[in-house]
């Protein structure tokens, strides 16, 4: 499981709707050297965090946070090799 950190907007719904608290909010200045992606800045605003994983293999699979996340940034490789990507509901 991945967040792609460019595309991240810090919008949090990732950490709101995962039942297993797969992700934290961390400072955006902790990554200093990831650069906004330009396609979802013209969609979105980009906040004062961004999504970081820290229990990936707590992962159960859910998707919630996949159609949660506004910035499509979030790939999920399941147990069978999977691949699962976001996308904005």
């Amino acid at each position: 499981m991945e967040v792609a950190l460019p595309r991240c907007t810090g919008c949090a719904h990732c950490k709101d709707v995962c039942p297993v608290n797969v992700f934290d909010l961390r400072p955006r200045e902790q990554f200093a050297g990831v650069v906004d992606d330009p396609e979802v800045a013209a969609k979105f605003q980009f906040r004062a965090e961004r999504s970081l994983v820290v229990n990936g293999p707590e992962c159960i699979v859910c998707a919630a946070c996949l159609y949660e996340c506004e910035g499509e940034c979030i790939r999920i490789l399941d147990s069978e090799g999977h691949e699962h990507r976001s996308v904005y509901k």
